[in-house]
């Protein structure tokens, strides 16, 4: 009849053309697959992907701060150009450019914190201006140590709540020449919170400390890097000194000042081993909202378990290239906190100490990615490192 088939003949079409969507399927695997293996050393490798990828990219986030327990979200980021074309623009300027992103991002984790925000990252003018900025909508639940670790209450530590608008937003301009290394910037930090203590009978032990809504504040701060990679580092250095005046004249409840001096150092020695050096001083002077008070940010030490009017640190790390992939590193470090309750000699040290393992995810780029396993006087924590685990 018109329009009917044998059945053999219909079988063998089906056949055919499941055939060649097999095929086709096998292809589009195999390219995948291709595209994740270095052809130089068959091992696995993103810098393909990595460097072509341009648009959209989802990028899953992993959490395990000890202060706010595991977790973890999703940002999806926009990459104006890809990263290998920013590595071409970089050839015909003579300098390194970041490439432009743009995302937006949401997360949570055990204990009931949450968060979104949206921001980005661009340069301007041949990359003599940048901006990095971003605004979020954040709840946090946290525990209060006191200045220096204690409340003199009894009480260990108190629980407290943040809930509000968090916005950062900063413009850099490069000093000197189109080469330089040197960069000044003009910052804004506006935080608009609702802060609550769970607190139970003990609400006048902590009446020293200024709880505010908002803080406003402006400032300078200059920065230096001539790290020869800004993933993972084996030579060079990168920090800075950085001010943020919160005032009333421009929208802050109280008026105080933060300072910060920081620097990472990486040297070389010999084919396989970087020494890194690590220092960070913090101050927070004036009426300071107690979540504002600086706080030793050290591996396998829960944010704000230390803080005061001061904070001091120093670590080193030492990574053993053990192969063309992998990586072995050991770290420790020590800081203390002072300032209301105690002088710099009368405060307790604090050490951390712990190792870790990295991959070289990217040959191209220079990124190993991997995990840390740290101890501190109280707490174990383990990261997902993705690049240095220096901020």
């Amino acid at each position: 009849m018109p329009g009917s088939a044998e059945p053999g003949v219909r079988t063998a079409a089906l056949t055919v053309a499941g055939l060649a969507l097999a095929a086709c399927c096998a292809s589009a695997r195999a390219d995948l697959v291709s595209t994740f293996i270095d052809p130089k050393d068959g091992k696995l490798d993103a810098s393909q992907w990595l460097l072509e990828r341009k648009g959209f990219l989802p990028v899953p986030i992993l959490i395990t701060e000890p202060a706010v327990g595991y977790g973890g979200g999703v940002a999806l980021t926009f990459f104006r150009q890809s990263i290998g074309e920013a590595a071409q623009r970089a050839k015909e300027t003579g300098h390194v450019t970041p490439p432009d992103v743009f995302g937006i991002a949401a997360f949570g984790t055990e204990n009931g914190s949450k968060g979104a925000a949206a921001g980005g990252m661009f340069s301007f003018d041949d990359d003599r201006w940048r901006y990095r900025g971003g605004v979020g909508r954040i709840e946090l639940h946290l525990d209060f140590y006191g200045a220096t670790g204690g409340l003199n209450t009894g009480d260990r530590k108190v629980g407290y709540g943040l809930n509000g608008w968090a916005s950062s937003q900063q413009v850099l301009r490069r000093l000197g020449g189109g080469t330089s290394n040197d960069w000044i910037a003009a910052r804004w930090v506006y935080l608009d919170f609702n802060s609550a203590f769970d607190l139970g009978g003990n609400r006048g032990t902590l009446s020293n400390y200024t709880v505010e809504s908002r803080s406003s504040g402006l400032g300078l701060s200059y920065e230096h890097d001539s790290r020869d990679n800004t993933f993972t580092p084996s030579r060079g250095w990168n920090g800075g000194v950085a001010t943020l005046l919160y005032d009333p004249d421009w929208g802050s409840n109280t008026r105080f000042q933060s300072y910060r001096a920081n620097a990472f150092v990486y040297h070389p020695i010999g084919s396989s081993w970087v020494l890194g050096g690590r220092l960070d001083g913090r101050t927070a002077q004036g009426d300071v909202p107690f979540y504002q008070l600086p706080y030793l940010d050290l591996r396998g030490v829960p944010a704000g378990r230390y803080q005061d009017e001061y904070t001091a640190l120093v670590e080193a790390e030492l990574r053993w290239n053990v192969n063309s992939r992998w990586a072995l590193i050991g770290f420790l470090g020590a800081g203390r906190a002072w300032g209301k309750q105690s002088n710099l000699s009368a405060s307790p040290s604090v050490v951390n100490k712990g190792f870790g393992f990295r991959y070289l995810t990217s040959s191209a780029l220079g990124l190993y990615t991997g995990m840390d396993f740290a101890w501190g006087p109280e707490d174990f924590a383990f990261y997902i490192q993705v690049g240095s685990a220096w901020r």
